[in-house]
This record gives structure tokens, C-alpha cells and sequence, in this order.
């Protein structure tokens, strides 16, 4: 099959042009969700109460070892019968992808609270810090800064975990270029052009996460 370049300039471009900011809203709509999220439950994770912490754990380990796409289907179309709650697609897809990150991201909080020395700690206890001025003063900023390349590599991957949306009918990248390639049977140009799109967006993404990483000096001993 020749590449047609009017079918892509005037037909496929166009259309996933259209799409592309549900693509991008999901990636960091979710994302968002999932570092607020995986903050809470690094936190429960290290709470002194089982009561706390082992729920935590055993939400994080059933998120973490369940397919993606099954959560998705899950909160998409067993939500309705099973809680009343019917999400529109995009909202199921963010929700389902910040839920599934967060507990990936809490392991990382988690590694960056545990690298923290132990004189921080003993040193906010002898300043007689209140628990909230102990975290946010001293205990998170040197816990998530070495964790922020993690953070950014995560945030590349989610991107890239966007077209399982399609599954649940959300028009992102992929989904649309199926739907023309079904309606036009020529998938050449439009999957092609959704991987440079990919391509064009993430790799950037990946040099910010780098520059970033030397702004902060994170290698800095």
C-alpha cells in the first residue's frame, strides 16, 4: 500500500488533530490524580495503625497486579449496576488511569520518605514540630526531590497507556485513527501518524524531565 499524502493532509491529520487535547487532557488529568493520590497512600502505608496500613497495602498490591484495562472496564461499565455511578468516558478513563498510577507513584513517595535521613527526622522532633510542619518543611522536599526523574518517567509512561482508553469509548489518538482506518480501510498514514504523534509529545516530555533533574542538582552528594 502507497502512502497517500492527500488522504493524510486533507482527511487523517485533521481528525486526529481534533482528538489530540483528550489525549493530553487524560494524560495529565490522571496524572495529577495519581500524585495527590500516591502521596496518601505512601502515607497510609507507614501509618503505625494496621487498621491504616494494611488496607493501603492490600489496595495498592490489587492495583498493581490487576491489568489496567480490566479496572477500566471495571469502573466504566460495573460502576453503573454496582454503585449507581455512571461516569462519562473520559472521567472513567482519568479516574481509572490516576487510580492504577498512584499506586505505582506511592512505592516512589514511599523509596523517597525512606531515603531521608534519620538525624531530619530527630531534628524536626527536637524543634518541637507540629506533624504537618515536620512533612512539609523538612521530610517531603528532600523525599520527593530525588524522586522526581521517577516521577517524570511514570508520567511518559501514563501517556503511552492512553489508547486502552479507547476501549471504553473515549475518542483519544488511537481509538480515531481506528475508526478511520475501519471506515476508509487504509491504516497506513493514520497509525503511522499516531505514533510520531506519540513520538512528538513524549520525547520532549523526557528532555524536560532531565533538565529538571540537573536544575535540581539531584546528583549533587
Amino acid at each position: 500500500m502507497d502512502w497517500n499524502w492527500d488522504f493524510t493532509w486533507h482527511e487523517v491529520l485533521p481528525e486526529l488533530l481534533s482528538v489530540l487535547h483528550v489525549t493530553i487532557e487524560a494524560t495529565f488529568g490522571a496524572f495529577a490524580f495519581a500524585l495527590v493520590l500516591g502521596l496518601i497512600l505512601a502515607l497510609g502505608r507507614r501509618s503505625r495503625h494496621r487498621w491504616i496500613s494494611w488496607p493501603t497495602y492490600g489496595f495498592v498490591e490489587f492495583f498493581r497486579t490487576t491489568p489496567l484495562l480490566v479496572q477500566l472496564y471495571f469502573i466504566f461499565f460495573v460502576f453503573p449496576d454496582l454503585f449507581g455511578l455512571t461516569l462519562p468516558p473520559l472521567a472513567a478513563g482519568i479516574l481509572g488511569l490516576g487510580i492504577h498510577y498512584s499506586t505505582y507513584l506511592s512505592e516512589v513517595y514511599r523509596a523517597g520518605i525512606e531515603s531521608v535521613p534519620q538525624g531530619q527526622w530527630e531534628a524536626a522532633i527536637a524543634l518541637n514540630f507540629s506533624p504537618w510542619k515536620k512533612w512539609k518543611s523538612i521530610i517531603l522536599p528532600q523525599a520527593i526531590r530525588p524522586v522526581v526523574p521517577v516521577m517524570g518517567n511514570y508520567l511518559i509512561v501514563l501517556f503511552k497507556e492512553t489508547p486502552l482508553l479507547a476501549a471504553i469509548s473515549v475518542g483519544e489518538l488511537l481509538g480515531t485513527a481506528q475508526s478511520i482506518g475501519s471506515n476508509t480501510y487504509r491504516y497506513l498514514e493514520p497509525i503511522t501518524l499516531v505514533g510520531i504523534f506519540f513520538l512528538i509529545l513524549s520525547y520532549p516530555t523526557s528532555l524536560l524531565v532531565k533538565r529538571l533533574e540537573l536544575k535540581l542538582d539531584l546528583n549533587r552528594k
